[in-house]
Parts: C-alpha cells; structure tokens; sequence
C-alpha cells in the first residue's frame, strides 16, 4: 500500500509538472541542433572577432538548408503539446474577423474604388464602380485566382491611366521584395505584353495614358537606384533610363502629385533629401532639381496652385516646419514659412484640398488633426478624449471637396473610418472594425498611459490595455513590445487578435522608446548613432517600472520585437535577461557588425546615418559594444522564440540562425530556444491573412505555455 501511495505521489508530482510546462519537458528530452562550428576571422580597425557560424550565410549550401531543418524539426517535435492550442488559437483569433470584409470605397476620377475580401479567402478583391455605389462591379485584381500555384504571393503598387483604362500592377512571388512590373487593360481584361523584370513596385503614369515611370534596385544589394520610362506598348528593353542615384546612401521613387500637375523623383537618405519635377503633361521633358541636396537638409514637397508646400528642418528646425515657395522659383532660398518651428510640437505631414490645409502634428506624444482654411479664418483641431488613441488622416485622393477621411483607433477601440465636414464640422463613421464572435465589449477593458524613468532622467510613456478587475500584485503576465529606430512611432492600435492574450489575464503594453518619433524629432536623434543605447536602456527601465508598479514581475514578464526591434530584443537580453522570463524576436537584425561592414548587403550603405558606418573607428567601437551577436556570452539566458523567412531582403535569415547557433553554446540554462524559418517567406512572414494568424497562434502559444496557460 505505502509503496502504490509514493507511486501514485511520484505520477501526480511528474504530471503537475509536466502540465506546468509542456515544452520545457519535452524540450530536455530531445537533443537541439547544433550548427557546426566553421571559425572565420574577421578584423577591422585592429580589432579580432572570431565568427564560428559565418558560413551560414549561403543559402545556396545544402548544409546550410539542412541545418535550418533541423532547427525547425525540433522546434515542431518540442512544440508538439502546444499544435492542438495552437490550432485553436488559430480559429478563436479568425472567429473574429469577419471574412466578407471590405474597405470604405474612395472616389476618384470618375470611379469609386474598394478592396474587398470573401469568405474563407485569403488575398483581397481589388474593384471598382464607375460614378456610383450602384452601378455594376468592375473586378480589376482577383488575388485568390492569381496566388493559385504559388507558395508565397504580394500582388501591389497599383497605378491606374487618367483615362481609367490601364493598371500598372507589381508581382512579388517570392517574399524578396523583387517585383514585375505588369500592365492590364481594365476594359478588356487583356495582360499586355510589356513586363518588366527587378522592379521595386513603384511606378507612376504620365498624364498620356502612354508614358509610365518606374523604379528598378541594383540586383546585389536591392538599393533603389533607377528611374526609367516605359512607352506602352514598346519593348520594356529599349526603357530609357531617367535618373541614375550614384550615391550609394540613397533611395530613389517616383510619384505623381494630388494635383496631378507634376511627377516627382525623390532621392533620399536618412538626413538628406532631393526632389526632381517635370510636368505630367510633358512626360518627355527633362526632369529638374527642386533644391538640391544639401547635407542634413530633409524636405517633402507637395504642390497647389501656383505654389510648392514644404515640410522641412531647414534653418535648424529639428521638429519640421511648413514653408511654401512659387512653381518657378524651387530652390530655397526662395521658401518662406507658413507655419514656423515649433519647439514642443512635431510636425508630421501635410493634406491639400481646395479650400483646406489639413495639417497632422504630434504633441506630447499624441497625434493631433489640424483643420487650417486657406481664408486664414476659423482654424481648429479635431477633439479626442483619451490618451492612448491613434488618429491620422487615410485615404484623400479628391482635392475639391469638404470631406476629411481619418482613422481612428485605441488599444481598447476597433478602427474607424471617419468621414469629417470641415465646413459643418460634422462626421460620419463610415465603418467600424467589427469583432465577432459575441465576446468583445471594448468596457471590459482598461486603457492606461504611464510614465516610467530613464536611467538619464528621461521619462518615456507606455501605453498599456487589460482586463477590468486586474490585480496590481506582480503576479500578471505581461508583454511588452517596442520598435524604438528609424524615427518610426509605435502609436497605440487596436487588434482583435490581441484579444486572446488580454481575455486570458495578459497586460499588454507599448513602450514608447528613444529611438522612434513618439516625442518628437529630438526623441528620434536621442536614440540613433552614439546614443543608441537609450534604445536598449530605456526598455529595461521601461522593464522595471512595470515591475516595480506590481503590474508583473521578473517571472511573468515577456519582451517582443521585429526587426530592428528584434536588436532591441537581443541587446535586452545581453544587458538584463534576468528581467524577462520569455522574449520574442521576429526577423531580428542582430549580426550588426558583419552586417554593417558588408556593402553587397541590401539596405547596408543607406543605414549609415541610423547606426554609424563601422568603416569609422568611433562608430565600430559603439555598435561592437551593443551588437547581440558579438556580445552573447556565458550566462542564463531568457526562453526565446525567434522567427525568421529564408528570402528576407531586409533582415537576412542568417543573422538570427548564427545568434541561436552561438546561444546553444554560450547560455548556461536550458531554457526554451527556438529558430522557427519560413522557408518560403521574406520579412514580412507568410502572405495571406490566415496564413499570418498561423505565425501569430505560434507566438502566443509559446507565452501562453510558459505561463502554464493550456485553453
């Protein structure tokens, strides 16, 4: 009897254990890849780093496939408790959305445009109707006929004649973010012949119906470089090369102006801009340099009347300002201000109508709306209560007319499409983003912004939303995500997927980091070159604040980034894994030295003014000491899921399969750690609505198990 009790204790001990944490049982007992170790010395600047996981970087090695099997085997054989979750978080996230979805049709040039999705359908419908909502369908793009047969499919870059007869249309059948470039005669149906190969995805017509702009990126480092002009009709190999960038720090593109006067080049860098115009109507005049580029000096233009509008930091203004100067007269020392600099306020773009200059700006962190008449007379925001809201002008292609359209959006509200009178001041909801299921009541939810401290001082905000009734007593799990580069701001959003971690007692919350434009210009300049590392810092304080407010502790707290925030996971993690109890990193840019010093890399030259150029020893010095993969060493790490796509351009599939190769040898734990790789996707993930929600049901399974969470 004593001995069938210690066996019945001993099989209720293993069975409570094994329920608290499925994957970590399984994970100790099946063996983890691990990548041969091939060492590669790689010195700059007199110093020696040692790279054993360099040969992972050709994807045409077999070797190196075979390995990225393996790592995806066994993190399918360790998840395998977790597929029946994650099936049914699959359907419980789908459940909400309602599939016969479509947009808010614009209007413009004669035709109101939709985009449109049916049932159990993963591309969207791209259509249209000539003068009314009740004149008969035109379907333009069938997305679902046209991804049969392929693996991965983006169809884009839409461009539609002046006389609504032609569509320029881009193909991305790969995930590399390298389209073709192909033309459809709206009216026939017919797929013209002229097909053109390398495209970015951005083209423009001239007001011809006859003459087509595009651009094309250098094959080896997918750099934006060229403009070209195709003649319908002709062969796409006699195309005449427009506009040529040497700079290799520059990106090009082409566009054609709201008032349809001028087609715009831009040529851009992270501190510099360039335009060059010609008009639409003379497709076949030379283009002409706007204000040529002058180190530091960054504008957009936007044209009306018999005028240029600029937004632009010219004369030190750090948050931008709004300058106009006449058609005939472009460079700058003609500009004169309409809307000076403002020290505490960002300006973040501008909207033309006939009557009306719509202007969007950021205060304190918050977007604003404002509603400027060219009279001069009755100017005024558009009001919004809360502080953890998104607003921001959408689609306003029709330049004479009252109606502003804008979104609006917060963590606990669905989206809006608002139709607004500037004239009456009246609005119209054109849509609200619907959550089925019967479940979803946006009063069931707080909505907070905080203020956490900076090692410096700095106070940086969080927005957060959970569940009423939620007990501030360190025992909640949390995620926390943030970006925090390239200026970008993480404005607070809705998202109904969201919800199934919310509606299981997660708390989620956006960290509004040095590095974005969440604050404004300065916000973005203190965290990029030498001061990236408030990027880094400002997340762990952000980090310590929720912790030490009893929002979550050490043990309950998760950390997500993508991208360049997946370097801000990997940084974390090197700095105070001791704060985290899982992190998730998406296509993450962690190889930042052999990444930065590799010219022949996409994206490398133009990322100089965000990070620095390794080439110079002060810069190498600073990104040696944050960069993850040099600075993993010998300690317990987090439980880490890391995903990643085999043709990604921008962040390359070996950057995160060298960090997880060298964290197998250097942690001292046996934690969770997972590479999960696409191996027919780039970096935006699997194409197709669904096929997302699947990646998705992956991520929050990996939390929810860690959390002894099973339905």
């Amino acid at each position: 009897m004593k001995n069938h009790l210690i066996l019945y204790c001993l099989c209720v001990i293993f069975a409570s254990s094994y329920s608290q944490n499925k994957m970590q049982t399984m994970s100790k007992s099946v063996k983890a890849p691990m990548a041969s170790i091939k060492p590669k010395t790689l010195e700059k600047h007199g110093d020696v780093r040692l790279d054993n996981y360099f040969w992972l970087n050709d994807r045409e090695n077999p070797e190196v496939i075979d390995y990225l099997n393996k790592e995806n085997e066994y993190y399918h054989t360790v998840t395998a408790s977790t597929k029946a979750f994650q099936a049914d978080l699959y359907e419980e996230m789908k459940g909400r959305i309602k599939e016969d979805d479509q947009s808010v049709p614009y209007f413009y040039n004669g035709y109101y445009y939709i985009t449109r999705f049916e049932t159990g359908q993963d591309y969207p419908i791209y259509a249209r109707k000539k003068g009314s909502l009740d004149a008969p369908e035109e379907i333009m793009f069938n997305g679902n006929e046209m991804a049969k047969g392929h693996k991965y499919f983006n169809l884009s870059g839409i461009s539609i004649s002046n006389d609504n007869q032609f569509a320029i249309f881009a193909l991305d059948l790969v995930g590399r973010r390298i389209y073709s470039l192909q033309i459809k005669n709206l009216l026939t149906g017919e797929i013209l012949s002229d097909k053109i190969d390398n495209a970015t995805g951005n083209a423009t017509w001239a007001n011809d119906n006859h003459t087509i702009f595009y651009t094309r990126q250098d094959e080896k480092t997918l750099r934006s470089d060229k403009v070209y002009k195709h003649k319908l009709g002709t062969d796409t190999a006699s195309d005449v090369l427009v506009y040529f960038e040497k700079d290799d720090t520059f990106n090009v593109s082409v566009a054609k102006g709201k008032s349809k006067k001028y087609i715009s080049i831009s040529s851009s860098s992270t501190l510099t801009d360039e335009y060059r115009f010609v008009k639409a109507d003379e497709p076949d005049s030379e283009f002409k340099v706007f204000q040529k580029r002058v180190r530091g000096l960054e504008y957009s233009v936007s044209h009306y009347g018999d005028s240029f509008y600029i937004v632009t930091n010219k004369d030190k203004a750090t948050n931008f300002k709004l300058m106009k100067t006449p058609e005939n007269a472009t460079s700058q020392e003609n500009w004169k201000d309409i809307l000076p600099h403002r020290e505490d306020v960002l300006l973040e773009g501008i909207d033309i109508f006939k009557e009306y200059l719509v202007v969007s700006e950021r205060s304190n962190g918050l977007n604003k709306i404002r509603i400027m008449p060219w009279s001069g007379k009755g100017e005024y925001y558009l009001p919004f209560d809360i502080e953890t809201y998104t607003a921001y002008t959408t689609t306003n292609v029709d330049f004479d007319t009252d109606i502003l359209r804008y979104g609006y959006q917060s963590m606990a509200t669905p989206s809006s499409v608002i139709d607004f009178n500037m004239k009456t001041k009246t609005k119209e909801i054109k849509k609200e983003q619907q959550v089925l299921g019967g479940q979803f009541d946006k009063n069931n939810y707080i909505e907070e912004r905080v203020w956490a401290t900076a090692n410096d001082g700095t106070k940086v905000p969080i927005s957060m939303v959970y569940r009423k009734g939620l007990q501030k007593e360190g025992k909640n799990p949390l995620l926390l995500y943030a970006y925090g580069s390239y200026g970008i701001s993480m404005d607070p959003y809705f998202s109904s997927t969201r919800l199934s971690l919310l509606d299981r007692g997660f708390v989620y919350a956006i960290a509004h980091i040095r590095g974005g434009e969440d604050l404004g210009r300065q916000w973005y300049e203190d965290g990029k070159l030498l001061k990236k590392k408030n990027t880094f810092t400002d997340f762990i304080d952000c980090s310590k604040f929720v912790i030490a407010q009893k929002y979550t502790s050490p043990e309950h707290l998760y950390a997500e980034g993508g991208s360049a925030g997946g370097l801000l996971m990997g940084a974390i993690i090197n700095m105070a894994p001791e704060l985290y109890n899982g992190v998730i990193a998406q296509v993450p840019f962690v190889d930042v030295m052999t990444t930065m010093l590799d010219d022949s890399i996409p994206l490398t030259t133009g990322e100089y003014d965000e990070w620095g150029n390794p080439n110079v020893k002060k810069y190498y010095d600073y990104m040696r000491s944050y960069s993850p993969y040099d600075n993993v060493k010998a300690q317990a790490y987090p439980n880490l899921y890391v995903s990643t796509g085999l043709h990604d351009s921008q962040v390359q599939y070996w950057e995160p399969a060298k960090w997880v190769a060298k964290l197998r040898v250097l942690r001292t734990n046996e934690n969770l750690l997972f590479l999960d790789t696409n191996m027919d996707a780039g970096h935006g993930g699997a194409s197709g609505r669904f096929e997302a929600l699947k990646e998705l049901s992956k991520e929050f399974a990996f939390l929810l198990d860690l959390e002894k969470i099973e339905k």
